[in-house]
C-alpha cells in the first residue's frame, strides 16, 4: 500500500503511440503507474504482454478502461456486457484494481435498462471495482442531445464506484469540485485533465484551462482518497518532444497539488 495518492499515466494520453511507449514514458517522467485504455493496439488487450511491460518498467497497472468509446464499438464484439466482462478478466489478470466504464449510449436500450444492477452484480462476482465515469450531453450550438442512458451524471444513480473526469464535468457544465463533494467516497478513480468548458471534451494539461483541478486534488488529499489519479490529456496533435513536455508538466501539476513535492516528477523548489 502506497503512502501517497498514486499518479498514473493513461495510455490514451499518448495516442496514437502505443502501450509500450506509454510504459516507457511513464517510467522516464516519474509516474507511479499506468492506466490502460483497451484499443486496437493488441498489447492493450493481452494480459501477458501487459504484465511483461509492467515488470520491465516496474510500474503497476492501476486501471483498465473498457472499450466503451464510440470509436471502439466493434472492438471485442458488439455485446456490451461481453466487453465489460473481458475488461474485468484482463484487470484481474494484470492486478488492476479498477475497470473504468462509460454509461451506455442511448441506442443501447437493452444494455441500459439493466446497467446499474449489472454493474453491481459483476463487481461482486469479479471482486474488481467498476468505476462508472461521468459523461455529458452532446451539443451542437444551442441544441443538446442526451447521448447516454440511464444518464450522464453518476449522482443520479447508486453506483458504488465512480470515475470522476474533470474534463467531462466541464463539458457538461458541472462544477467538478461540487461533483467530487457530492459523490464523496464513491469517487474511487480520477481522470485529471483541464478544460475551458467548451462543447468539445478538451482534456487539456491541468492548469492550462479554467477548471478547479487544484481544488479537486486538494479535496482528495483532505478526504483521505484511496484511489488513483490518472492523467488523461489529449496529445495526439503534438510532436514527440511537445507531448513529453506536456505530460511532464501534467505530472508536476498533480504532484504539486497533491503535496508530493519530494516524489519523482515534482517541480524543483523555487
Amino acid at each position: 500500500m502506497t503512502d501517497h495518492i498514486p499518479v498514473h499515466l493513461s495510455s490514451s494520453s499518448v495516442y496514437p503511440e502505443n502501450a509500450a511507449y506509454c510504459f516507457d514514458l511513464a517510467q522516464r517522467l516519474g509516474y507511479d503507474g499506468v492506466e490502460i485504455m483497451v484499443w486496437t493496439d493488441p498489447v492493450t488487450q493481452e494480459a501477458g504482454a501487459l504484465r511483461a511491460l509492467a515488470e520491465l518498467h516496474e510500474l503497476p497497472i492501476g486501471a483498465i478502461h473498457a472499450p466503451t468509446l464510440l470509436l471502439a464499438q466493434r472492438l471485442w464484439g458488439w455485446e456490451p456486457w461481453g466487453k465489460v466482462e473481458r475488461a474485468l478478466d484482463l484487470a484481474a489478470e494484470v492486478g488492476a484494481g479498477c475497470v473504468v466504464v462509460h454509461p451506455p449510449f442511448r441506442w443501447q436500450r437493452g444494455y441500459a435498462e439493466g446497467f446499474v444492477e449489472g454493474v453491481a452484480e459483476r463487481q461482486r462476482s469479479w471482486g474488481v471495482k467498476i468505476a462508472v465515469e461521468n459523461m455529458f450531453p452532446w451539443r451542437s450550438g444551442v441544441n443538446a442531445m442526451q447521448a447516454y442512458l440511464p444518464g450522464p451524471d453518476p449522482r443520479d444513480f447508486p453506483y458504488g464506484d465512480v470515475t470522476l473526469d474533470i474534463s467531462h464535468a466541464a463539458t457538461a457544465g458541472t462544477d467538478a469540485l461540487e461533483l467530487a463533494q457530492d459523490l464523496g467516497d464513491r469517487v474511487t478513480h480520477l481522470h485529471l485533465g483541464d478544460s475551458f468548458g467548451s462543447f468539445k471534451d478538451e482534456h487539456l494539461v491541468p492548469g492550462r484551462g479554467n477548471q478547479k483541478c487544484a481544488e479537486v486534488l486538494d479535496h482528495l488529499v483532505q478526504t483521505g482518497f484511496e484511489g488513483v489519479v490518472s492523467l488523461e490529456v489529449g496529445t495526439r496533435r503534438l510532436k514527440t518532444a511537445a507531448r513529453e513536455e506536456a505530460l511532464a508538466e501534467s505530472l508536476a501539476y498533480a504532484r504539486e497539488h497533491l503535496g508530493q513535492h519530494d516524489l519523482p516528477g515534482a517541480r524543483p523548489p523555487a
